[in-house]
């Protein structure tokens, strides 16, 4: 039975969905192209169909998962970006939260490729964030994007160091709690 075009793009963006979840939750080195293929719903000797490379498909799988995270702060003021983003829910929520959080770090030892589609991730979660630069007390642009880059990595550091505690550790609690209200001290006028 021949596949349509449409049914051929249906199961690639399956298949990169899959992979976005799984790289969160467990790291690019933590998932091999078998296992990826059957918790798709498909056979390994399909992936080369789709893909050239597992790093292509990471690389996908990045920008999809950076998209979706720049397209969450929508409407959503700095301060509640914070407060969801540096909280238990998102720490706990690997294979659902951010790309960043869970990935950076991978990324930092992939090839240009993965890390050109995490700078062009970065950029657009910045540009998001500073459309509410006029909130942030006059500030001119280049104070604006300065104050955007520590938040969010002081955020990402935070879910990061936070995730490195077991689960049930006080302190993975207490590194949120301190970092969230530090970063919201920040923020304000």
């Amino acid at each position: 039975m021949r596949v349509t075009k449409a049914q051929v793009q249906a199961n690639r963006a399956h298949i990169v969905e899959t992979a976005s979840i799984l790289f969160r939750e467990r790291g690019y080195d933590g998932v091999g192209v078998a296992e990826l293929m059957a918790a798709a719903g498909f056979t390994h000797g399909g992936f080369y169909k789709h893909f050239g490379s597992k790093a292509d498909l990471m690389a996908e799988a990045a920008a999809q998962g950076l998209s979706h995270s720049a397209a969450q702060t929508v409407g959503v003021d700095v301060a509640e970006f914070v407060k969801r983003y540096v909280s238990r829910d998102h720490r706990d929520a690997r294979g659902d939260g951010c790309t960043m959080a869970a990935l950076c770090g991978d990324a930092a030892r992939q090839p240009e490729a993965i890390k050109a589609t995490f700078a062009a991730g970065i950029e657009s979660l910045l540009a998001a964030l500073d459309r509410e630069g006029t909130t942030l007390g006059g500030l001119n642009q280049r104070e604006v994007r300065a104050k955007m880059i520590d938040m969010l990595a002081h955020a990402i550091g935070a879910v990061v160091l936070s995730r490195a505690c077991p689960d049930d550790s006080p302190l993975a609690d207490e590194i949120l709690k301190v970092s969230r209200r530090a970063i919201l001290a920040s923020l304000a006028p």
